[in-house]
């Protein structure tokens, strides 16, 4: 029994050394750890500028080997030395081969980006496809153009069915086709569009009936 107590008191002891990581500082980039946080502030406290430069290259080589896919993006060396920066919260003067980056760069919000207004007359094409039908527009009449239409109404067929996936007449995708091109873009009565058979094969729809009887399968097995 005694020396169950004094077990625990020497526990005790060493516990009162440990520091939760709520009551310590943020990390500025938590994906290197708080080691390559806590060498960077090491790093900020030597006085000598030579060997606090050499402890910032050895610091970079750390973070280079913990993240050695890093080095499949261009100039990643650039983008260490930034981080390097970024978690000293810019007060580690040392000689970096780039430009320190400015911490008001760094906080400025990106530009809003404006939402489309753009109305669609027929959704489930998708605006890409109606530019697309746009610059068909634009081709001078020939096999080019003719092709290209054959090829726009295939793709139209494809999304509606997508949209609907009972069926669809093909004199209905000529239709639409016409008329999102003011005219512009036609088929013949007699051209062949890709068969539904075809399309609905390479598009494998959801059995939410299946699913759910997966699901209460699962839920009765014991573990």
């Amino acid at each position: 029994m005694r020396k169950r107590i004094i077990t625990f008191a020497a526990m005790s002891e060493n516990f009162e050394g440990l520091t939760y990581n709520s009551a310590r500082p943020d990390l500025a980039i938590p994906e290197y750890g708080r080691n390559i946080h806590n060498m960077i502030d090491y790093a900020k406290s030597v006085a000598d500028r030579e060997e606090r430069n050499k402890i910032a290259q050895a610091i970079i080589s750390v973070m280079g080997q913990l993240f050695p896919h890093l080095r499949d993006i261009d100039d990643y060396k650039h983008k260490l030395w930034d981080h390097l920066h970024i978690i000293a919260n810019f007060e580690l003067d040392v000689d970096s081969p780039y430009p320190k980056p400015e911490a008001e760069t760094l906080a400025q919000k990106p530009e809003r980006v404006p939402y489309p207004q753009r109305k669609m007359k027929y959704g489930h094409y998708g605006s890409i496809l109606e530019e697309l039908i746009g610059k068909a527009c634009e081709y001078e009449e020939g096999d080019e153009k003719n092709t290209l239409t054959l090829m726009i109404g295939n793709l139209m067929k494809r999304h509606y069915l997508t949209y609907n996936r009972s069926s669809v007449n093909d004199a209905l995708i000529k239709d639409q086709l016409q008329e999102l091109s003011n005219g512009k873009l036609k088929l013949a009565e007699d051209t062949e569009l890709v068969s539904t058979a075809e399309v609905l094969k390479n598009t494998k729809p959801v059995n939410i009936r299946s699913n759910k009887k997966g699901q209460q399968k699962r839920k009765k097995k014991k573990y």
